[in-house]
């Protein structure tokens, strides 16, 4: 009986031991790994990228057209693009876009060649084709975007107009970079000082700013690029700035 008490007692006290031990080991991990965090963090600074985006309407439209002709000579090709270009530039007025923001630029030429049976092209000029792009520019962008669909009606007068995808641009797009790289370091900031709380330290003054590339991209997108992107296909457009920022720490 007493052996067995004894037996107990000695029991009771290795596994008190035990977990003395295992409490002391993993006190001491704790203070390692803490020691270790510090450590690691340079000691002269810490660099965080920060970012910031805004959503903005564009401002400004530009549609570019072309009419097309082509003829048996080259001035009977010239002649139906010179015949068609005022009605196309009076459908334009029509639609409330003036004359100053209507460039008529130089016409194309190019010569379509016959096809031989063999299927090889000869040096015989089947056609002559003439291009008439015009471009037009407006701030009003719903008129840009109405005429862009309604102007394939001309090929009803016999018109034949190709019609490219309308572009959209904001035109305060600089002013907004530098307010967005503006919150893109309070970010930056905002980061480093998350970072640094475990470990009792705080950021100091910053020691160098890098601007990274600005993505504009449509509104709802996750696009990046490392060039950078600028859409120009939507009317509604996100526009995001990085920096990299390196703060010193205290």
């Amino acid at each position: 009986m007493i052996n067995k008490e004894i037996t107990d007692k000695i029991i009771s006290y290795t596994e008190k031991f035990q977990a003395l031990i295992i409490g002391i080991v993993v006190t001491l991990g704790l203070i390692m790994t803490a020691h270790v965090i510090v450590g690691a963090l340079p000691s002269d600074g810490i660099t965080v990228t920060g970012s910031a985006s805004k959503i903005v309407q564009s401002d400004t439209a530009e549609l570019d057209i072309d009419i097309m002709s082509k003829g048996n000579t080259k001035k009977a090709a010239l002649n139906t693009i010179k015949s068609q270009t005022p009605t196309v530039v009076a459908y334009l007025k029509t639609n409330g876009i003036e004359d100053k923001d209507i460039e008529i630029k130089a016409i194309n030429g190019y010569n379509t060649f016959k096809v031989l049976p063999n299927g090889n092209t000869s040096n015989e000029v089947a056609y002559y084709n003439m291009d008439q792009p015009i471009s037009i520019k407006s701030n009003d962008i719903q008129k840009i975007k109405k005429i862009s669909v309604d102007i394939s009606n001309l090929m009803d007068k016999g018109i034949d107009i190709d019609v490219k995808e309308p572009e959209y641009y904001y035109s305060k797009i600089s002013d907004l970079k530098v307010e967005l790289l503006n919150e893109a370091t309070k970010d930056a900031k905002q980061r480093a000082s998350a970072m640094l709380k475990a470990t009792h330290n705080r950021t100091g003054k910053i020691q160098s700013v890098k601007m990274g590339v600005f993505q504009i991209t449509s509104a709802n997108s996750t696009d990046v690029s490392d060039g950078g992107i600028y859409d120009t296909s939507s009317i509604e457009k996100k526009v995001t700035a990085v920096a990299n920022v390196v703060f010193k720490i205290k």
